[in-house]
């Protein structure tokens, strides 16, 4: 009777892990190329009372084998890396991917992360940077004789002279990963890279199955509100069930020792 409680208080655990999860989601729903989470659960081991195809007499096998579950855990916390909705800025250093790939950006310690948040300004030094200062790679300088600034679907990168004329500036490259929902999450919407993920593979935008960029443009969160919702209801019944499961286990030896 003790296991029925420690099965369900797994059950409890797991479903207030996968609500944290929901709940980031939603707290996110306008982060700026942020990729929703979803729980993986799996069950736990197993108690093997009685084999399966185990002699029951010297002719007979049984068909079927008893084994008691132990209960369930949250596995890992995996990205869904859908698109997000394509939104209009009118800011002309605003970039978003249309299909696969990260920008990258330099981190204070010289390692580089990625993101899919194209929210970039120019620093005092005419350098694009994230908005928290970290420099875009590779790195671009736009002189103050700049009058406008253009990003084509192909990341090259050209300026309008305030005095007449163009001047192309560089080639911008986005990185892909063989495994994205391996990247590590960071915080400040960065991504790093880990054994899961493979190394990076940077690439021209719109070669080598990477997406195109589009500027004037950020990619919003891919979370559902709606979907969300729904999931949450589902993960409030699941943990309201599981401690009915706790309170009928109680009942139940309530009623052996007022028996006995």
């Amino acid at each position: 009777m003790d296991a029925s409680m420690w099965v369900a208080k797994t059950g409890l655990d797991a479903q207030q892990t996968r609500m944290n999860v929901i709940s980031n989601n939603l707290a996110n729903v306008n982060t700026t190329g942020f990729k929703r989470d979803r729980a993986v659960f799996e069950d736990l081991l197993y108690q093997n009372i009685r084999q399966a195809g185990g002699q029951t007499d010297a002719n007979s096998q049984a068909p079927t084998g008893l084994m008691l579950g132990t209960g369930v855990r949250v596995v890992a916390t995996e990205k869904l890396h859908a698109q997000g909705n394509m939104v209009n800025t009118q800011n002309p250093l605003d970039m978003a991917i249309s299909g696969e790939g990260y920008f990258q950006v330099a981190q204070a310690d010289g390692t580089i992360a990625y993101t899919r948040d194209g929210n970039f300004k120019l620093s005092a030094t005419g350098q694009i940077v994230t908005s928290s200062g970290a420099l875009l790679q590779p790195p671009l300088t736009v002189p103050n004789t700049a009058s406008s600034i253009t990003f084509g679907r192909d990341g090259t990168v050209s300026i309008e002279l305030a005095a007449g004329g163009q001047q192309n500036l560089g080639q911008l490259q986005i990185a892909r990963f063989v495994n994205p929902s391996g990247l590590q999450s960071m915080g400040q919407n960065l991504l790093k890279e880990s054994p899961a993920s493979g190394a990076p593979q940077v690439v021209i935008p719109g070669q080598g199955g990477a997406g195109t960029l589009m500027q004037a443009t950020l990619e919003a969160s891919n979370v559902n509100v709606v979907e969300e919702m729904v999931n949450m209801i589902e993960t409030q019944r699941a943990y309201e069930i599981n401690s009915k499961a706790i309170s009928a286990v109680d009942g139940m030896l309530k009623y052996i020792n007022q028996n006995m």
